[in-house]
């Protein structure tokens, strides 16, 4: 597109330039040249991002169960902020393009979610791709939601008051999930949903592309080729709105936040959902951050940015899931 190019990262916030800076070249000097097979780039993921899961709120108590799923059980990681019973309840879906990150990569994004919004989070760990295809990892995202609806929180939670949400293919499997529910006549389970520079649609529009596309940000789409390739089968999946929700119908979906990074070839994807949504009479909220990139809320330690977004979501999910008066 004539007159539109990348600026090599000059447009993001200092901290989050930092923080892309820092987990490239701690990729580069594990990945050491290596082309690394799958097993290999996740183990590479789990250095990277080990430092930035450290710290952030200390939670009452955590645990761990497992929620029955065609596929087996799925596991689950139980984040519960404080001793008083009754609380709203996030289930919380990680991203990493289906094929790597884990719910110890997110597990300070979960508690501060927890902590911030006063919710019970529970955290989702799906079975990555290519081992795991489409439908896998949605089916065990979907189990979760129903364990959580069936009470498997216990006396910590409100089933009445259950939400989902994730970043990047974490706010896809979301999404999709939310859609399967309603079709499948369990729309009311889901109260609120917390999409985060979600991966909507197989196709990345020109502008973005160009702009952020290159050297100085998170995400290329040469990235997502590869991902959406690792999850999918059937060239015929690219239009089930289960694998990619930009196709579905968004009718009678719950309230929606939506955290857009300025600066990231899937920002295009979050505006399109967001008109989209508030067409088809969804309540949405479309939060658009200058400066930010796409996994800008992992670099909450060094900045302030990704602390406003993270309370901005948090803020907003206590408010829709407050009791009622």
């Amino acid at each position: 597109m004539s007159g539109i190019q990348g600026l090599g990262g000059a447009d993001l916030d200092d901290a989050v330039r930092e923080f892309i800076t820092r987990t490239g070249e701690d990729h580069a000097r594990h990945a050491q040249g290596r082309a690394l097979s799958p097993a290999e780039a996740r183990q590479v993921a789990e250095k990277v991002r080990a430092s930035w899961r450290a710290g952030g709120p200390l939670m009452h108590r955590t645990t761990e169960a497992h929620a029955p799923s065609p596929h087996g059980p799925v596991r689950l990681r139980i984040h519960d902020p404080s001793p008083e019973p009754g609380k709203p309840i996030l289930i919380y879906v990680h991203g990493g393009g289906w094929m790597l990150f884990s719910l110890e990569t997110h597990d300070r994004l979960m508690r501060e979610y927890a902590a911030r919004a006063g919710v019970v989070v529970v955290g989702v760990d799906y079975a990555l791709s290519p081992e795991a295809k489409f439908p896998l990892a949605l089916e065990q995202c979907l189990a979760a939601v129903r364990w959580a609806a069936g009470g498997g929180v216990g006396a910590a939670g409100d089933v009445s008051r259950l939400a989902m949400g994730g970043d990047s293919v974490g706010g896809n499997m979301s999404l999709a999930s939310a859609v399967a529910l309603r079709d499948g006549g369990a729309g009311d389970l889901l109260k609120a949903l917390m999409l985060h520079y979600g991966a909507f649609d197989t196709e990345i529009d020109d502008e973005h592309k160009i702009r952020f596309g290159g050297q100085g940000y998170m995400l290329t789409p040469e990235e997502m080729d590869v991902y959406w390739a690792a999850y999918l089968t059937d060239p015929a999946e690219r239009t089930d709105p289960r694998a990619v929700p930009a196709r579905a119908e968004l009718a009678g979906l719950p309230p929606v936040f939506l955290t857009i990074p300025a600066c990231d070839i899937l920002t295009g994807q979050s505006l399109a959902l967001a008109d989209r949504l508030a067409a088809a009479g969804v309540k949405v909220r479309a939060e658009v951050y200058a400066g930010a990139s796409h996994s800008f809320l992992e670099a909450v330690s060094i900045s302030a940015l990704a602390d406003r977004a993270l309370q901005d979501g948090s803020d907003w999910l206590a408010a829709l899931l407050a009791p009622a008066p």
